[in-house]
């Protein structure tokens, strides 16, 4: 086999150009630290330079590697151009990881760190690769199973540093990935683990590029499949666990770095893994540089890690018209007529299990002493008067979220179609992260923001997804994307400092805490005339799931129809998002319990997830109120604790 110029030559250009723009932007950096007026200056600056600035830079090329080599690993291994520590969740769990032994067993970090971080990174993969596995490792089920697992690791990290905030004040930065350095200490112990995996590779190099053969061929050559696969997964995991340990969460160079040597002219596996890594060398050392430049002072408080997914994640954008699905998810009868009185038990049941939750919440709570008690006594007026707009707040925050994940679910013929899972509850906090910083608007113009960034992000779903016909998985996958890229920046935000943060925070979180009786029936008012919209567009919802040619043979503009359902969508999660924040995945299990009572029409379908979903995120609030008391953990934290597993199992069942 000969290889051809363009092999060598274009992988090469975009390193050169990396570099060339990293090492411009790090001289800007550094020149002025040499030109100090003082000798006292010019000692201090030359410092900073020596024990800051350069150990930055180092730690930047020896993270971008390493990341970069274990996508290339995973994307080889799996044969999944979507594959990377952060898609696959193998990032979350590291981190998640760490968190708890900060928090509960602060000595592990002392004795080992790598290890704690490894043990993280070894579970999600373990989860995330044996779901995929029993869907033949398509794109689809490996990116799905670690989003959802990585929003979990993600939400439990949130209520940990949630309730112990004094602590971990500063661990919301370095968990996005900061690169910020005081000493040779990290890059030091970084080259040499980098180092001894990259000898493990480069010795299973020559067997890894059999795997392109396939298994049967690979197998019929000598090659060990099963256990070339577990050696290359462990080193990709070890590498990434290794990178999270001393900096965080550094985003997607692992999948855009793979892309551009494939795009510019590495083919071969071998050539495909070392030209990933200088090119996700050169890139991080290239985004991090910049972003020194560009930041000045605040350049240690930025993190670089969402930085680079605000620029990874329009990749993934770009890569779903060439992505060949696999596989599709196989989708159960769910639109046949049920028996009616089936259909109406479950209406039944899912009103009675909503008046005792409400009953539940408004009336028990904990007594001074700690203890579970029935409200009672003269102070039982003015306690309701506080807890009931709280209640109800979270009752048509979850029925609207509940509505709009059946409308989205029938829109899509997919049952992991939910306003959580396709960005629309990220667009909604973005859309409110931007009316803060920009205007601070009061609580409707937050409600239009967060209208606006809703239906934003469905409109790029729309449009991304229209060639391939909404083809569910294009859908899911450009949600992802987009919620991605979204969480990226309002990362960034929040790592400013500036106070209006904290309620961006608090808004992400999904708590109730600040709702008072006006924003309780502002909620109110406005769910339930978008939940009357949605009901009234019934006949819709029954017919779009028959497919595009019996709906245009009874005269439903599909155009006009899809963009009006997916437009009411967009409203009601908007609204939802103000008080139970972007990760409660209600939408998700309110209508896959409606459905597994019995209500598959789209009429008693929304009614019983309206039902639903209104009773997990009231029972979501009550929990969040009594579990950790006087402390209060936000219902919508709690009610992802519950959704993220929830969905885990969904897809386990259905493959």
């Amino acid at each position: 086999m000969t290889i051809s110029r363009r092999d060598v030559l274009g992988p090469a250009l975009v390193v050169a150009v990396f570099v060339i723009l990293g090492g411009c932007a790090s001289l800007l950096l550094v020149t002025p630290s040499l030109r100090a007026p003082s000798e006292a200056s010019y000692d201090a600056t030359r410092l900073v330079l020596y024990y800051s600035t350069l150990p930055r830079l180092a730690t930047a090329i020896l993270a971008g590697a390493a990341l970069a080599l274990a996508g290339a690993l995973f994307q080889q291994v799996l044969r999944n151009p979507l594959a990377d520590p952060t898609t696959l969740g193998v990032s979350a769990g590291a981190n998640l990881a760490l968190v708890v032994a900060t928090l509960f067993i602060p000595g592990l970090l002392g004795a080992n760190r790598d290890l704690v971080a490894l043990t993280g990174s070894a579970a999600a993969a373990a989860i995330v690769l044996g779901l995929g596995a029993r869907r033949g490792f398509s794109p689809y089920s490996l990116v799905m199973s670690g989003l959802v697992l990585s929003l979990w690791c993600g939400g439990l990290a949130a209520i940990l540093t949630y309730l112990n905030q004094r602590y971990l004040a500063s661990l919301f930065i370095w968990g996005s990935g900061s690169l910020s350095q005081q000493s040779w200490v990290i890059p030091t112990s970084l080259l040499w683990k980098i180092t001894l995996v990259a000898v493990v590779c480069s010795l299973i190099m020559r067997p890894l590029s059999l795997l392109d053969l396939g298994d049967n061929s690979s197998a019929s050559l000598g090659v060990k499949v099963g256990r070339l696969r577990v050696i290359a997964i462990a080193c990709a995991v070890a590498l990434s666990a290794f990178v999270t340990s001393a900096v965080g969460v550094i985003s997607f160079i692992g999948l855009v770095a793979p892309t551009l040597a494939r795009l510019s002219g590495a083919r071969r596996p071998g050539q495909l893994i070392f030209w990933s890594s200088l090119i996700g060398a050169s890139l991080l050392f290239c985004a991090d540089a910049v972003l020194q430049l560009v930041a000045g002072g605040l350049g240690d408080f930025l993190p670089t890690g969402a930085v680079t997914a605000i620029f990874g994640s329009p990749l993934l954008l770009a890569l779903l018209p060439r992505l060949r699905i696999r596989h599709r998810i196989q989708q159960s009868a769910v639109w046949n007529r049920p028996r009616q009185s089936r259909a109406s038990i479950g209406l039944v049941y899912a009103t009675v299990g909503l008046l005792l939750v409400i009953g539940l919440s408004m009336f028990v709570g904990r007594s001074v002493d700690g203890r579970l008690a029935i409200l009672s006594g003269e102070m039982a007026p003015d306690i309701l008067a506080i807890r009931a707009p709280k209640v109800f707040a979270a009752l048509a925050s979850g029925a609207m979220l509940a509505v709009a994940g059946s409308i989205l679910q029938r829109l899509t013929g997919n049952e992991m179609s939910s306003p959580e899972v396709l960005g629309i509850s990220a667009g909604s906090t973005f859309g409110v992260a931007v009316g803060l910083f920009a205007v601070a608007p009061g609580l409707f113009g937050q409600f239009a923001f967060a209208v606006s960034g809703a239906i934003a992000v469905l409109a790029v779903i729309f449009f991304s997804s229209r060639r391939s016909g909404f083809s569910p998985e294009r859908v899911l996958l450009a949600g992802i994307a987009l919620s991605a890229m979204v969480d990226a920046v309002v990362g960034v935000l929040s790592s400013t400092g500036d106070p209006r943060a904290a309620l961006l925070m608090r808004w992400m979180s999904g708590s109730t805490y600040l709702v008072d009786g006006s924003t309780a029936l502002t909620e109110i008012g406005v769910g339930a005339v978008l939940v009357a919209l949605a009901f009234a567009a019934r006949h819709w919802l029954d017919i779009l799931p028959l497919g595009p040619s019996p709906a245009s043979a009874v005269g439903l503009s599909l155009t006009k129809t899809r963009l009006s359902l997916f437009g009411l969508a967009g409203l009601m999660t908007g609204a939802a998002t103000l008080t139970v924040g972007p990760l409660s995945f209600v939408g998700l299990m309110g209508p896959h319990l409606a459905r597994e009572a019995g209500l598959t029409r789209a009429l008693p379908q929304m009614i019983g997830s309206a039902a639903i979903g209104g009773a997990l995120m009231v029972l979501a609030d009550f929990l969040g109120r009594t579990i950790a008391a006087p402390y209060q953990i936000p219902a919508g934290l709690v009610s992802a604790m519950i959704g993220a597993p929830f969905l885990m199992f969904m897809m386990r069942k259905r493959a």
